[in-house]
């Protein structure tokens, strides 16, 4: 039980620590008036621009996916579907979803009959990419963790 109380805040200290640097690193990018990229019906729990991180990627599975996109050059649902993380398809449609609707991914029709998508990231998205490689970084160094295979 301690040891997952400690693993919990070590969770939580990495998430503060990489959503203060997305604040460094894109500067405004979470100013009012500079956020039309978010859907306009979205409630946040604070006003706090971390709060406001976490409530758009707080979940276990949304910076994998961005990861995914912006690291290991994933583009298919398939793709998504058969990471090293197994995420349950009904939570990847989910994400997908979100992450289009927030603007840090676009989806483009690729195939016709059925219907199929690549999942391309924005320049909203794109600017995750540092935020991703902070994580890496912290894990790599603070919690013994590798980077899985592309």
């Amino acid at each position: 039980m301690a040891d997952q109380c400690a693993r919990r805040r070590l969770v939580l200290i990495a998430a503060a620590t990489v959503m203060i640097i997305f604040v460094i690193i894109t500067g405004n990018a979470l100013m009012p008036g500079h956020m039309a990229w978010l859907t306009m019906d979205k409630t946040y729990r604070s006003d706090c621009p971390i709060a406001r991180m976490l409530d758009l990627v707080g979940d276990k599975w949304t910076l994998l996916i961005l990861r995914d996109v912006l690291v290991f050059g994933c583009k298919k649902y398939g793709e998504f579907e058969h990471r090293v993380e197994r995420i349950p398809t009904n939570i990847l449609a989910d994400r997908l979803k979100r992450l289009v609707q927030y603007g840090l991914l676009h989806k483009v029709p690729y195939q016709d009959g059925p219907k199929r998508y690549h999942y391309l990231p924005t320049p909203q998205g794109k600017a995750m990419l540092p935020v991703i490689s902070a994580m890496r970084d912290f894990g790599e160094t603070y919690l013994g963790g590798r980077v899985p295979a592309g």
